[in-house]
């Protein structure tokens, strides 16, 4: 009951702000991680090696 009656609204509400921001921060760092990967992907395999297949 302590942590009910302890409870402040609008500190809650001023801490969202920086939870948005961080949680956009960390989509943006996956965005561009998963787009250089992609870049990069494209940029590389422009050259395909044959597999020599010896069986």
């Amino acid at each position: 009951m302590n942590f009910i009656e302890n409870f402040n609204v609008d500190r809650f509400l001023y801490s969202l702000q920086y939870m948005w921001q961080g949680m956009l921060g960390i989509f943006l760092v996956i965005a561009i991680l998963i787009g250089s990967v992609v870049l990069m992907n494209k940029i590389f395999s422009g050259k395909k090696r044959k597999k020599n297949t010896e069986e």
